[in-house]
């Protein structure tokens, strides 16, 4: 199997496991919220992205440190399952006591700390599956990880049926999250044993030092990176209350369910990047227009759409409660054309051993989220919020694409853009113009007007469907 084939294979399994269990999430997201109320799901949105933050000291940016060197060297699986194993047990511990005496500080009611505590168990335990999930990408074993994200989106939403029938609090549902992790870090374990072994641990304190000196970039950046993207739900939190939480992550979440395109596609690439750049610069830049061509025709569509349709989704989905959620939809789902490109961006920058750089540019998008947030949300609340996440964004790609310009190749914004945001036009007035017929009929005629543009406009699609269609033989 060539290079192009495996990245294919890993694709359709990252991208087929992501497709279903985003489903899964979709549906067990909306049973929660319409179950919780506003109020209700604001406390279990801050609670999970309160955690969130926090659980980047367990990863420490050891998880992807391991598939870059893993890819490479084959022959420190040992070496680095022991060795990280302990570090993750240390910084759990540590983790942990630093989230109670936190939240204990920021004086929520004791049923808002209960959820807190269970999520902070959830994400330590989540960043052990985590562990073997980087094994799986760099051996390029991608199949293993979709069962586990499957399967872990369907235990959710099982436990999240049951206790809505149940109609049990809050709590329980942050409990079924933490027996979910439970049960998929066990699957995790007895994967890696079957289809690797046991590997012969090694323990070696002097590998500590210099592994979480060459992962430190990597633990800086994701925590620069998840500040960026969870702080102004804590702010909103405290500034706002927890209904405004409710309505602003009731939209964030529709968002959150589409990274999963350039997270299949940065998960099947990195490791082959990462051998990419020291063995072939052209296969390298060559991933890098694949890549960039087909997420802003992926990406443009969705943000376009999703603006016109945002009052049919929001009360669809939410009912009118969260009616106050359709403004914020209409602005954040420009991110993402803009997040799946920095998303790939990020990758590559990652393979090239710049992850320094990567925690510079997001260390600014932090700070200028950060300051936008604390100037609009006292006056604008969730649309000043809003406003803070996509510029942010913006700034975000502005300079990593300025630095991949120069360094990788000079990709033509007008010849990569031009022919999906015609498209988008016209799929946008189709919309417009049938809005009022069935919103799943609406969506599959856009889907269909918008590709029959593109190749009306002759976009370059058909080399890329032969590859796929000669992978599938």
């Amino acid at each position: 199997m060539n290079t192009v084939q495996r990245i294919l294979k890993n694709s359709l399994f990252l991208l087929l496991s992501n497709i279903v269990s985003k489903i899964l999430a979709f549906f067990y997201i909306i049973y929660i919220a319409r179950y919780l109320g506003a109020e209700g799901f604001g406390v279990f949105s801050f609670a999970l992205a309160f955690t969130s933050i926090f659980g980047v000291l367990v990863d420490l940016g050891l998880n992807s440190l391991t598939v870059r060197e893993i890819a490479r060297s084959k022959s420190l699986t040992g070496k680095y399952l022991g060795n990280i194993s302990v570090m993750k047990m240390i910084l759990s511990a540590f983790t942990f006591v630093l989230v109670v005496i936190t939240i204990n500080i920021f004086g929520y009611s004791q049923e808002t700390n209960k959820v807190v505590y269970l999520f902070a168990l959830y994400v330590i335990i989540t960043s052990f599956t985590n562990m073997f999930y980087a094994f799986f990408q760099a051996y390029e074993k991608m199949e293993y990880q979709s069962i586990g994200q499957v399967l872990t989106s369907f235990l959710i939403l099982s436990g999240a049926l049951w206790a809505i029938s149940k109609e049990l609090n809050v709590i329980s549902f942050a409990f079924v999250y933490f027996i979910v992790s439970v049960i998929i870090l066990a699957y995790n374990g007895l994967v890696y044993l079957y289809h690797f072994g046991l590997s012969k641990l090694e323990i070696d304190w002097d590998f500590w030092k210099p592994t979480i000196k060459y992962a430190l970039p990597f633990f800086l950046s994701a925590v620069v990176d998840i500040i960026a993207f969870k702080i102004d739900i804590v702010m909103l939190s405290k500034l706002k209350g927890d209904i405004v939480v409710g309505w602003y992550s009731a939209a964030y979440r529709l968002i959150e369910v589409l990274f999963f395109i350039p997270a299949t596609i940065a998960g099947a690439l990195y490791p082959v990047l990462s051998n990419a750049y020291i063995s072939s610069q052209d296969s390298l830049r060559l991933m890098y227009k694949q890549s960039f061509k087909y997420l802003i025709i992926i990406g443009l569509p969705i943000a376009v759409a999703t603006t016109i349709l945002a009052p049919k989704i929001i009360l669809f989905i939410y009912k009118s409660e969260f009616l106050n959620s359709v403004i914020v939809l209409q602005i954040i789902i420009w991110t993402i054309p803009i997040i799946f490109l920095t998303y790939i961006f990020g990758t590559i920058l990652a393979s090239m051993d710049q992850q320094v750089l990567v925690l510079k540019i997001n260390f600014l998008g932090m700070i200028l989220n950060i300051t936008i947030n604390f100037l609009l949300i006292p006056k604008f609340s969730y649309i000043g919020a809003s406003v803070a996440t996509i510029f942010t964004c913006l700034i975000v790609f502005v300079l990593f694409f300025s630095f991949l310009s120069k360094n990788i190749y000079k990709v033509s914004l007008p010849k990569y853009i031009s022919k999906p945001m015609v498209a988008s036009i016209v799929m946008g007035l189709f919309i417009i113009f049938f809005i009022n017929i069935n919103i799943y009929l609406l969506s599959g005629l856009s889907i269909i007007v918008y590709f029959g543009v593109l190749c009306a406009l002759k976009t370059s699609l058909k080399r890329d469907i032969d590859l796929f269609s000669n992978m599938l033989k």
